[in-house]
């Protein structure tokens, strides 16, 4: 096993990394960043080996640490050793993880799905906070969902912050990026309940028995979804508000849907 020993900040190497915390270069490279013992484990569980892993010098001889440089070593993958402050500078934070991966891309197609494999599939439209969008992973991950396509604008899901807050969803969830106009034509053609949740409607979310597969679309954290697409589906739940809020989080929402069809999945 070789490990290449990096000490200056101005190396070139330290330069790629640190220009991955951008989406215009991991998109052009075609890779990102996941940083963390626990996350990279994750990862390697799920089948996803790092092509570089970058690790402090003072590492420990955690068995966890071992089993990632084995499995990037028999992959013939990069293993770098360098400072925490080179770390830091790689990864924008003060207080860096002890480890750091570069992984390939997980971009899959709408025509590369088969949309049987699972029986719950979450669609978010326009969402714009990578926090929200790693804990929607996290939830289809827990729901044992298909996985999570969205639609328009929406944040990298591949932005270290999304990655970090998915904790290691990003790595078992098929992820694809479309519009509308390419998801709604894919959808009709095979089986597929398409199910919104929306504040126009006084249909109670736990009123429908939803039909397998679902597909969950959630809107816009701060406008929800737009009226043409609200009526392109299929049903349309409203999730009950006692207080004086209108609305829940995105991620939320999500989660209390997702659950809904799970539960009565399993009732079945």
């Amino acid at each position: 096993m070789t490990f290449r020993t990096i000490t200056g900040f101005s190396n070139p190497t330290v330069k790629y990394l640190r220009s991955l915390r951008e989406k215009k270069h991991r998109k052009r490279e075609g890779v990102f960043l996941a940083e963390g013992l626990r996350l990279l484990t994750e990862a390697l569980e799920a089948g996803s080996v790092p092509r570089i892993l970058v690790m402090a010098e003072a590492r420990d001889q955690h068995p966890l640490v071992q089993a990632l440089t084995d499995a990037v070593s028999a992959a013939h993958g990069d293993i770098i050793l360098t400072s925490p402050d080179i770390l830091a500078k790689i990864s924008g934070k003060d207080n860096p993880q002890s480890v750091l991966g570069v992984f390939a891309d997980r971009d899959v197609t709408l025509e590369a799905l088969d949309r049987h494999t699972s029986s719950i599939w979450l669609v978010g439209q326009a969402i714009r906070d990578p926090g929200n969008l790693g804990t929607i992973l996290r939830t289809g991950d827990a729901v044992g969902a298909g996985g999570l396509i969205l639609l328009d604008q929406c944040v990298d899901p591949f932005s270290v912050e999304a990655v970090r807050a998915s904790m290691g969803a990003v790595f078992t969830q098929s992820i694809v990026q479309a519009d509308w106009g390419e998801f709604l034509p894919w959808l009709r053609g095979d089986d597929g309940q398409l199910v919104a949740t929306s504040l126009q409607t006084d249909i109670d979310y736990q009123s429908v028995q939803y039909e397998a597969p679902t597909f969950l679309l959630i809107g816009n954290e701060a406008q929800g979804l737009p009226e043409e697409y609200e009526t392109q589906c299929d049903v349309r739940v409203k999730i009950p508000m006692l207080g004086k809020a209108d609305s829940l989080n995105a991620a939320i929402a999500t989660a209390v849907m997702a659950y809904e069809v799970l539960n009565q999945q399993r009732q079945k």
